[in-house]
């Protein structure tokens, strides 16, 4: 239940905290974490596949911890976790942000990294072709406007629910007051 609520309050947030970031292939791109913590995660979200931890940067060292060791090519950290991203490519596009480690938790704002619309990118990855078009920033798009559509359907569900699980709680007292009161006060 706690993996849902997350996903929840990510998508929520994200929905009302993007900012877009145009760039160019192979420039360096720095993101600043709005959040004043000690300790925070930077993630990256991208088209169809699950959330990305990065890194985890801490205030009191300059070097972060990585999950994955080939990030540490990629992606490192500055003042105050400010996320730098050395010559971006299409694996870096996608949407970062930065989240606590402590309960409750925070989101900072949003940052989608992407190319200039008129750039049409073909790169080999593992000798696999990979063309990404305006056609990649529609879909993803709509992927995030289903899920955010979703989310909210749930969110109502979840609202239905607990009001009529609630409405039966005070139908239930409502009655066992009145047999009470019929058997205190019959004649």
């Amino acid at each position: 239940m706690k993996i849902i609520l997350l996903l929840f309050y990510v998508f929520i947030c994200y929905q009302y905290g993007v900012s877009d970031l145009l760039t160019d292939l192979g420039s360096n791109v720095i993101i600043n974490c709005d959040l004043d913590e000690n300790e925070v995660y930077w993630i990256l979200l991208k088209t169809a596949d699950p959330p990305t931890v990065i890194l985890r940067s801490l205030s009191t060292t300059t070097s972060p911890f990585y999950p994955n060791k080939t990030f540490r090519k990629k992606y490192s950290v500055q003042f105050k976790h400010r996320l730098v991203i050395n010559n971006v490519t299409a694996d870096e596009l996608g949407v970062y942000y930065c989240m606590n480690t402590e309960t409750p938790l925070k989101l900072s704002n949003s940052t989608r990294i992407y190319f200039n619309e008129s750039v049409q990118l073909t790169e080999c990855h593992d000798q696999t072709q990979v063309e990404f078009t305006d056609q990649n920033q529609t879909q993803w798009q709509m992927i995030i406007i289903i899920i955010s559509a979703l989310m909210n359907g749930l969110l109502i569900i979840v609202v239905i629910v607990f009001s009529a699980g609630k409405a039966q709680q005070l139908e239930k007292h409502i009655h066992n007051t009145d047999l009470q009161t019929r058997v205190i006060y019959q004649p």
